[in-house]
């Protein structure tokens, strides 16, 4: 594995202030809905994040997803409800740890005994492992007995743990794979290069990273796979087996402006997408999901992550949220 230079992310910052928001403020909204929608992790990370709270309440809400195993279950990840661990909800508890600036120590460890063993012989993570009993799961998310493994699971999770510099003999086989899959990467859905981004903005060789995301943002731009007219979106297709509406606009490849996703389109571009995500924000106080929507508790949960992670968005791109 290449020697690694610094992280192009830097750490977490510190928490906003715990002065109240304006009540008609995108935030004071957004504020309201989790209120009335949200589960106690949701309210807590939007504390930490927004209202200048402790990581150590995030991580409490945390553990009730947590099993012996060392992985996560319990319908952490909406589409999927079953208790058993999976590496999608995994994947996103490493994210919570990671936004809270807690992903480290023996409780990682025992995420990495985890993963070893759901693992695919070449390394990867699969998104789902079937466990023998019917568990309702989204229509979009496939369970299958014997699933290979795919960048979409491994590729975030190998870049949150270069992100924290976490070694584990795990790495190793993950990160090749990572390496691979994100530079053979051509006739790719757009989840697929976003899972990409997440590997190779923190990826340890800076150089190879830089040149594996610049082939990238050429596909990208060649198969319209970025919503780059918010006002025209019918020019840019929707990817096969995805939804009408499930496209996918600058700010959603490029979610922080240090990611090197940001090259890839002009100043002019992404003003007019988070322009667009600013504009999203809906009566209730939320944004929407574009995915389809399958039963109510999944479609809520869904949305109150959504409307986290574009108030994050916004703020880290500058935009007013008070």
């Amino acid at each position: 594995m290449a020697e690694t230079g610094a992280s192009p992310l830097p750490a977490i910052p510190p928490p906003a202030s715990r002065r109240a928001p304006d009540p008609r403020s995108p935030l004071a909204r957004a504020e309201q809905f989790l209120w009335l929608t949200a589960r106690v992790l949701e309210r807590r990370l939007f504390a930490y994040h927004f209202r200048g709270g402790d990581p150590g309440p995030v991580e409490t809400a945390l553990d009730a997803y947590r099993n012996e195993d060392g992985g996560y279950g319990h319908a952490l990840e909406p589409d999927v409800r079953g208790p058993v661990s999976q590496p999608l909800h995994t994947a996103r508890a490493l994210h919570v740890l990671d936004a809270v600036g807690r992903c480290g120590g023996q409780r990682i460890e025992r995420v990495c005994r985890y993963l070893t063993s759901v693992s695919t012989p070449d390394g990867a993570l699969p998104l789902i492992r079937a466990d023998g009993e019917a568990r309702p799961a989204a229509p979009f998310v496939p369970v299958v007995a014997d699933p290979a493994g795919e960048l979409l699971a491994t590729g975030p999770v190998v870049g949150l743990l270069h992100r924290n510099e976490v070694w584990h003999a795990w790495l190793f086989r993950a990160t090749d794979f990572c390496w691979q899959a994100a530079e053979s990467l051509e006739a790719s859905c757009p989840y697929e290069i976003e899972a990409a981004v997440a590997f190779l903005d923190t990826a340890p060789d800076r150089s190879r990273a830089q040149t594996a995301a610049d082939r990238l943002g050429r596909l990208v731009r060649e198969r319209r796979l970025a919503v780059l007219d918010p006002d025209g979106p019918g020019g840019f297709p929707v990817s096969p087996g995805r939804a009408p509406g499930e496209r996918r606009f600058p700010h959603d490849y490029a979610r922080d402006p240090r990611s090197l996703a940001r090259a890839w389109f002009t100043d002019d571009e992404m003003a007019r997408s988070l322009d667009f995500l600013a504009a999203q924000q809906e009566d209730d106080g939320g944004w929407p999901v574009r995915r389809p929507r399958w039963a109510p508790a999944p479609a809520l949960e869904a949305r109150t992550r959504a409307t986290i992670e574009a108030l994050r968005t916004l703020r880290a791109y500058g935009r007013p949220l008070v």
